[in-house]
């Protein structure tokens, strides 16, 4: 078993910054994938960034140039700085954390990937506003 545990939420004006931390505790070894979702009052939950276990990085479009994924391995601690926040960005954002890479196929191209929906453990969330 993962535990997840966010922080670093708060309220922001639009241009500001952020940074999300998230502790992992337990059974950390197995973990390979780690990431952050985000859902906004009323729409689906979304990808935001996602790394794995040698650190390679994935964003979402809609991030990508303004929030930056690192993880401190011997920690395991997951960080997401938020920079040029929108208010678009305002949402919960959770934390999760996953065994293994899954294929994804989208448009007929599939891959082995750390960017999937249903990812094993998940945090609490912790709730960004951003205002304009």
């Amino acid at each position: 078993q993962v535990q997840l545990v966010e922080s670093g939420g708060g309220s922001v004006r639009a241009g500001g910054s952020l940074k999300l931390s998230c502790a992992a505790s337990g059974d950390t070894a197995e973990i390979y994938c780690m990431g952050w979702y985000r859902q906004a009052p009323g729409k689906e939950r979304e990808g935001v960034a996602f790394i794995d276990n040698i650190g390679r990085t994935t964003y979402a479009d809609s991030v990508k140039g303004r929030f930056t994924l690192s993880k401190d391995y011997a920690k395991n601690i997951l960080y997401l700085d938020l920079n040029s926040l929108k208010s678009e960005d305002t949402a919960v954002y959770y934390c999760a954390a996953d065994l293994g890479k899954k294929t994804v196929c989208s448009g007929g191209t599939c891959s082995r990937t750390c960017m999937y929906d249903d990812y094993k453990y998940w945090g609490q969330g912790t709730q960004v506003t951003v205002s304009s």
